[in-house]
């Protein structure tokens, strides 16, 4: 018995959609696992994170417990000796001179300053007082030589009218 087309395109359907649904189970599948091992390396990574902060508040205190140690004993080491003890105390001494004389040319330097603002603001204050003087005195020369002048005008005005008033008493009489 032959096959139809029609019952041949049926079967190549049938055979595309399992395919289909067979890829398709395989993806899920696959998605899955890949979710799970997500899920998995997310808790194991939150819990390495709280190994690792655990871990690290403990290795700190130690740490430092460590680093005073050896800064102890390192400063210990030059005090075994009274060769040792001369050193440790000329280099204490260098350094408290080095110290001292930084401070010493800082405050110098202080004072320098201080004093070059000093002189600056009392020049300043100098030739402010000689130009306010000298235009004072400019002002007063002004004001002299005008009322002089008025003075002068008013008694030679005064004068002329005296001078009129006698000729007019003159004539008149």
């Amino acid at each position: 018995m032959a096959t139809t087309t029609e019952e041949r395109n049926r079967a190549a359907a049938g055979k595309k959609a399992a395919a289909t649904r067979k890829r398709n189970a395989a993806r899920r599948s696959q998605a899955a696992r890949r979710a799970a091992a997500t899920r998995a390396d997310a808790e194991k990574t939150y819990i390495e994170g709280l190994a690792i902060q655990a871990e690290k508040a403990l290795l700190i205190p130690v740490g430092a417990a460590l680093v005073a140690r050896d800064s102890l004993v390192e400063t210990a080491k030059g005090f075994q000796t009274r060769t040792g003890v001369e050193r440790e105390l000329k280099r204490f001494e260098r350094r408290g001179n080095t110290a001292r004389n930084r401070t010493l040319r800082q405050l110098k330097r202080s004072r320098t300053q201080v004093e070059r603002e000093i002189r600056k603001r009392r020049t300043q204050a100098t030739r402010l007082a000689k130009r306010n003087r000298r235009q004072v005195e400019q002002q007063v020369k002004r004001t002299r030589r005008d009322f002089e002048r008025n003075a002068t005008n008013l008694q030679n005005g005064a004068e002329k009218i005296v001078d009129r008033v006698q000729e007019q008493v003159t004539t008149t009489s």
